[in-house]
């Protein structure tokens, strides 16, 4: 019962959020359609996960992961498109196990993702606690040292949210 009222009051908020303009010019019936929508995906969506405990400690890693993850978004794109743009384009592509500490299935996709999200890096797939990585530029093929500088910078956050 719970997660249905965390799923309905965060899908309503997120409703209100995306629609205040509208609720603002129209009135109530936006609101009301979203109030309608987001009990109804609360009631299907209740069996879907886990329960978490949404310790305040968590959510605050997770909301400082998100700047994080955007700051190693913008320096990956610089990097890349310095590589694409060079004439030499000094790359050494290649694909390097990663060994990865996350026991929750969901901090393993939340990390597979955020590497895919990062230009120049892309899991390929996800094997037990390795995951295999396509490279654009490997610095090394030793795989604790390639864990180190492809997930090192998130996993500081992921292993406080996922403990």
């Amino acid at each position: 019962m719970r997660q249905c009222l965390s799923a309905f009051f965060a899908t309503v908020v997120l409703w209100v959020l995306l629609t205040w303009s509208e609720i603002q010019e129209q009135g109530y019936p936006p609101l009301l359609v979203g109030v309608l929508a987001a009990l109804i995906v609360a009631v299907l969506s209740r069996n879907l996960f886990p329960a978490v405990s949404l310790h305040p400690r968590r959510v605050f890693y997770f909301v400082v992961y998100i700047p994080a993850l955007l700051w190693e978004i913008i320096k990956s794109n610089l990097d890349v498109a310095y590589r694409v743009l060079h004439p030499k384009m000094p790359i050494n592509p290649g694909i390097v196990r990663v060994p990865v500490s996350l026991q929750s299935d969901y901090g393993k996709t939340l990390l597979a993702n955020s590497i895919t999200l990062t230009p120049g890096t892309l899991t390929l797939d996800v094997l037990g606690d390795n995951f295999y990585v396509h490279w654009l530029n490997i610095q090394t093929r030793e795989p604790q040292e390639a864990a180190e500088i492809i997930t090192g910078r998130f996993m500081r956050f992921l292993n406080k949210v996922f403990p």
